[in-house]
């Protein structure tokens, strides 16, 4: 409910007074409303949206494209969804929704029943439809995703007069590393409000992030905290994932309330907290599972757990001294040795982790597991666990099991004695595993090997020995074994697919490797990449393509993102160290076009108003940000005037019209056809 300064509801009244103040003067009594939302009314204002009629026309997903972004937040979903149904039973009658927007507005999933949800799909509260404050003004969804704070919106608050019948209170959920990735809403009638809806959502939202939580940070270290012993192990306590020589990984909302922003990226665990890492692994050592009050200055802060995975040894010495890294600006890996695997953490959180545990079986006689999507670097992952460890000097042997014929992989994974089959090399050969003995044998696609050659891989694996086709006498071997799959081999196990023996030979170690569209050190990884390709020039990206980069999916992962860039190199004139849109594969243009319009259809601003006040204030911002698909005529022939002049002073060469115009090709040859060229 909006409050005045003293504590009093608005009435009605006030409310459709302040909204006549904005529309007549562009002003707002701030000092009569709530803060956050006399922001989000002047930014409805500033947006061209008109709390009167029928509001312009708001993207909708269609099918196709509410299942791609269902696929793309599906743990989102996946956690969300046990708390919709747990919240919507604890609502009372049940007639109203429980919503779960992503971090753009757009609406995944609703729980409701009643003759409510007959009325809010008259106003587009349903899936599909898109709650930013550009489309919609101020709304609970919206207003929370702007505001970064639960929020509560009843009736009139709403920008639009449509919308006057909800009360619609909202809570951003946060990763854990604390940005926002949607919010959970719960939306009913006016007048059916309770005062403690906003406490009910904030508390579900809690219990996403800390579900969240605790399965992206399962395998490792956590710390736990709060300001009561009894609560932690409840959706109320801080969270602080830690990697094992006591840096911060990630944190939930709490510890970063608690704690300061300094929790939110890799950071030593004492720059947040005063307690060194070897104190803290003396009070496991000592206690367990025990808890711990921390003093702070004197007096008692926090209550403290160490929470390991099974199977973790707490140390049994006190562990040596932490350096105070407290002014430092180095990254996590900073300390560790100038090597291969060095190279690979550029400061995500994710990958930082799989560096520390793959540092912890160099020299162990234990298989790695790769996993993760096509192109996120498993094969550059495995070659740096080989020239990062003891067996550095000796054969690095890789074979892409997917890539060699059925009727030749065997022959090249255990050899063959002359003459053994018909156009065998009559001098014979030692195959791929004898030839990584001494070294690493990195098997690339392990899941597309045959079943019947899974079963003599396992012979190998337990005897150690290898006999080539043909006969003859084995040969021992030894090897570092690294198995990866871009498919998870468990299900495929399941599937009588791939055998469970072998699966349990090569899961020594899991480590799964993150997805480029996951990772928190893009800009890191463009400029190493980009150092790679161009040596002897400083090339960077263009700000606002860097930016459009950061938001794409990347499909293709770190393959698709070096060869773009790698392409883009190729184009760039002699003389030119800045990459732009025009330098990127065609494809790779089309693709952030269509992500523009439909994967963030919250950027494009609806038609302004029709009074010249608000033409003067909305109009640079209309025709800066309003999509190439569906621009007002005006900019259309405008945009299509100065392309044909540019095309002019190319000579006729699209190519070099594109480029120097920031398009792709086939959006320049879409432009110039469109109709009137």
């Amino acid at each position: 409910m909006v409050k005045t300064p003293g504590g009093a509801a608005l009435a009605p009244r006030l409310l459709r007074a302040a909204r006549r103040e904005l529309l007549d003067t562009g002003r707002l009594s701030v000092e009569a409303l709530d803060e956050g939302l006399s922001r989000s009314r002047l930014r409805s204002r500033d947006f061209g949206l008109s709390p009167v009629g029928r509001p312009p026309g708001a993207p909708h997903a269609s099918g196709a494209q509410l299942r791609r972004a269902l696929e793309r937040q599906h743990e989102l979903v996946a956690h969300a969804r046990p708390v919709m149904e747990d919240l919507f039973a604890q609502t009372g009658d049940g007639d109203g929704l429980v919503i779960l927007a992503d971090a753009q507005g757009l609406l995944l999933g609703a729980l409701g029943d009643g003759r409510f949800v007959d009325r809010a799909q008259r106003v587009a509260l349903r899936p599909g439809a898109i709650w930013d404050e550009r489309w919609r003004g101020t709304n609970a969804i919206g207003t929370a995703l702007a505001e970064q704070r639960p929020v509560a919106v009843l009736g009139g608050e709403h920008f639009l007069e449509r919308n006057a019948f909800l009360s619609c209170t909202a809570a951003p959920i946060r990763d854990p590393q604390g940005r926002v990735l949607g919010v959970l809403d719960i939306s009913g009638e006016q007048r059916g409000f309770q005062r403690h809806t906003l406490a009910l959502v904030r508390s579900a939202a809690r219990m996403v992030e800390h579900r969240l939580f605790q399965t992206r940070h399962a395998d490792g270290l956590r710390l736990q905290m709060h300001v009561q012993p009894e609560g932690l192990g409840t959706p109320t306590e801080g969270l602080l994932a830690l990697s094992e020589d006591g840096w911060i990984l990630g944190c939930n909302a709490a510890a970063l309330a608690w704690l300061g922003t300094d929790a939110a990226r890799p950071s030593p665990l004492e720059s947040v907290l005063p307690v060194r890492w070897a104190e803290l692994m003396d009070w496991a050592r000592q206690d367990g599972e025990g808890a711990r009050m921390l003093h702070r200055d004197g007096a008692p802060a926090l209550w403290l757990r160490l929470d390991a995975p099974r199977g973790w040894r707490r140390p049994a010495a006190p562990a040596a001294p932490v350096a105070n890294l407290r002014a430092s600006e180095n990254p996590p890996h900073a300390s560790t040795a100038d090597d291969a695997l060095q190279a690979l953490d550029l400061g995500d959180a994710a990958m930082h982790q799989a560096v520390l545990r793959a540092r912890r079986v160099l020299d162990k006689p234990i298989p790695l597991l790769l996993q993760g999507e096509s192109g996120v670097g498993k094969d550059l992952f495995a070659r740096a666990v080989h020239d990062s460890g003891p067996r550095r000097d000796r054969p690095y042997v890789a074979v892409n099991c997917a890539a060699l014929p059925e009727t030749l992989i065997e022959a090249e994974l255990f050899g063959y004695r002359p003459g053994a089959f018909t156009g065998a090399s009559r001098e014979g050969a030692a195959g791929r595993l004898r030839e990584a003995h001494g070294g690493t044998l990195f098997l690339d696609e392990i899941g597309d090997m045959p079943l019947p050659l899974q079963a003599r891989l396992l012979r190998v694996l337990q005897d150690r020995q290898v006999q080539p086709l043909g006969g003859g006498p084995s040969v021992q071997v030894d090897f570092q074994l690294i198995g990866a799959s871009h498919r998870p081999l468990r299900p495929l196990v399941a599937q009588g697919l791939f055998r469970e023996d072998l699966y349990y030979r090569l899961n020594g170690l899991t480590l799964c490797l993150p997805p480029l569209r996951e990772r928190q050190d893009l800009p890191v990884l463009v400029a190493r990449l980009l150092a790679a390709l161009e040596p002897t020039r400083r090339v960077v990206l263009d700000p606002t393509l860097a930016r459009e980069l950061s938001a794409y999916r990347w499909p293709g992962n770190v393959r698709q993102l070096e060869q773009a860039l790698r392409i883009a190199c190729v184009l760039m004139e002699p003389g030119e160290s800045v990459i732009r849109r025009g330098h990127l594969p065609d494809d790779l243009v089309e693709e952030l076009d269509q992500h523009r319009s439909m994967a963030i259809p919250v950027l494009v601003p609806p038609p302004t108003r029709t009074s010249s006040a608000s033409t003067s204030r909305s109009g640079a911002s209309s025709q800066r940000a309003a999509p190439a698909e569906a621009p007002p005529a005006m900019l259309r022939d405008q945009s299509r005037a100065h392309a044909r002049k540019v095309l002019d002073d190319c000579d006729g060469n699209h190519s070099a019209a594109a480029r120097r115009l920031g398009i792709g090709r086939n959006t320049l040859y879409r432009l110039l056809k469109s109709p009137g060229a």
